[in-house]
């Protein structure tokens, strides 16, 4: 890492001059608003246009990340200022003529992440000859509590700021903003889902990669049903104007306090079972429906897009919840009853299936595995291009195999960061074995064909052969392997989760 000094790198962006780092031969600018504070008279309201600065900024560290939930561990302080909204940038480098360009948008359930986890440096991809950006945006009530008085979706529209941000500035990283791809997993990849079919979202991106989609999206009337718990929780009418005169923290608190409960709300229905009280709504304005039935009636196909997901989805909420070798036969047939289409014919499909593997796959399907399978079968079918894959590589982490091929292991592979202590930690292991960097390089090298040509390496999802990269040690291209659960949800209609009406 350089020093401090007039060789550090400077880029001039449309409200002022950045002063970053070189680090590893990659040009590094951290912490760079791509909109104002949303605090004050902007808080709970849609993001404006970041403020110009006049002299040099110094772009070297993160931006706060934003008030997030701390269910799961998670700490922030909470900044007065604000300045949550900030993106960063790795460029291999700067005077280049528009190299392609690779936006992260992080998950997290739609309630906690940020763009400063060592997880999502981008030097390792961006030494590979691309321009890495990741940002923040919005998280749980202040993101996506859906008040009166409130624009919907905060924290999409975050991203579109970002995007529009990405569009506007990066060429005078080396970028080519006529060649951007957005990447994200889980929530991110939920959220790349919806911009795909937002008309404000329309042309800021060129190509796609979800990492594990999930399939939660919600009425507008569940979600305000939620927002009036939330609300319910601080004393206050669920209206903007009053929630704003709160505290970020306390606000988020609310959100906890309600996801620690959602069990007492069957009005709820799924969202309860699954006890998520956060997701991108559909409003009608700033989403029209769900990302599923928008492709079928011809949203995006204009974007190229490689889908997949990993094998064992839910190993990993299993693992982490201490339920494995813990569930019974009441708990999975209530699993099969609240979200399997039929569950008879899970059983029958699936008759070696012990109750905890039942389990475990209707949740994976549900979640994630089948949302995924479905956007780049509705791409296809109404004239975009996509592909699939797989990812069954076990995680070598937690002793061994007890993680299978889990959600979220796919992010160290992506990144390359195998040793960031923290996710990769508990998925890779502390001492990355050789097959998990060859393996990241793999998946690297194919993100970023996709990224420079639209071509990952591999032929495009045909309903015919259904061709997917199948990603193990030895990587490899067949049938989807996962066939008797696609035929299981081929009738399923992804649809908004409402509210449960109550006779």
């Amino acid at each position: 890492m350089s020093a401090i000094g007039s060789a550090d790198p400077e880029v001039r962006v449309i409200t002022g001059t950045l002063r970053g780092r070189t680090e590893d031969g990659v040009s590094v600018f951290r912490g760079v608003p791509f909109a104002s504070p949303p605090v004050g008279a902007l808080r709970l309201a849609a993001p404006a246009p970041a403020e110009p600065w006049d002299g040099v900024r110094e772009a070297v560290a993160f931006g706060p990340p934003p008030p997030q939930s701390r269910l799961l561990g998670s700490s922030w302080a909470d900044d007065a200022d604000g300045d949550w909204l900030t993106a960063n940038v790795w460029s291999p480098d700067l005077g280049a003529a528009r190299l392609p360009v690779m936006v992260w948008i992080y998950g997290g359930g739609y309630m906690y992440g940020r763009s400063g986890d060592p997880l999502f440096d981008g030097r390792v991809l961006a030494r590979d000859g691309v321009v890495v950006v990741t940002f923040n945006y919005r998280l749980s009530a202040e993101g996506f509590g859906h008040f009166h008085g409130a624009p919907a979706n905060r924290g999409l529209l975050d991203q579109v700021a970002a995007l529009r941000w990405v569009r506007d500035n990066i060429a005078a990283f080396g970028g080519d903003p006529g060649r951007v791809t957005v990447f994200g997993e889980s929530a991110g990849a939920g959220s790349i889902a919806a911009l795909m079919t937002m008309p404000q979202a329309a042309g800021l991106f060129r190509r796609a990669i979800v990492q594990s989609v999930p399939g939660l999206f919600y009425s507008a009337e569940l979600a305000a049903d939620i927002a009036t718990a939330v609300a319910g929780e601080l004393g206050v009418p669920p209206r903007a104007d009053e929630l704003a005169r709160l505290s970020p923290e306390r606000l988020i608190d609310a959100g906890d306090a309600v996801a620690d409960k959602m069990d007492g709300h069957p009005q709820w229905d799924r969202a309860a079972y699954i006890r998520t009280p956060f997701a991108p709504v559909v409003d009608g304005e700033v989403l029209a429906d769900t990302p599923w039935r928008s492709l079928a009636d011809g949203a995006a196909p204009d974007v190229d897009l490689i889908a997949g997901h990993t094998r064992d989805e839910y190993r990993l909420f299993l693992a982490l919840q201490g339920d494995i070798g813990q569930i019974t036969a009441e708990r999975a047939a209530a699993a099969l009853r609240e979200l399997a289409p039929d569950p008879e014919a899970y059983r029958a499909a699936y008759p070696e299936a012990g109750d905890e593997r039942l389990y475990e796959l209707v949740h994976s399907d549900w979640l994630f595995r089948m949302p995924s399978v479905r956007l780049a079968e509705e791409l296809h079918r109404h004239g975009g291009r996509a592909h699939l894959y797989e990812l069954t590589w076990p995680a070598p982490g937690m002793g061994g195999d007890a993680l299978g091929a889990c959600h979220g292991l796919g992010l160290p592979l992506t990144f390359g960061n195998l040793t960031d202590g923290g996710a990769a930690g508990l998925l890779i292991g502390q001492d990355p074995p050789p097959a998990a960097a060859e393996l990241s390089a793999r998946v690297r090298a194919a993100w970023i064909a996709f990224a420079t040509t639209g071509d990952p390496g591999w032929p495009a999802y045909e309903p015919g052969d259904r061709f997917t990269w199948v990603i193990d040690t030895e990587p490899g291209i067949r049938a989807y392997p996962e066939e008797i659960s696609r035929e299981l949800w081929a009738g399923h209609d992804f649809a908004p989760l409402a509210l449960r009406l109550t006779p």
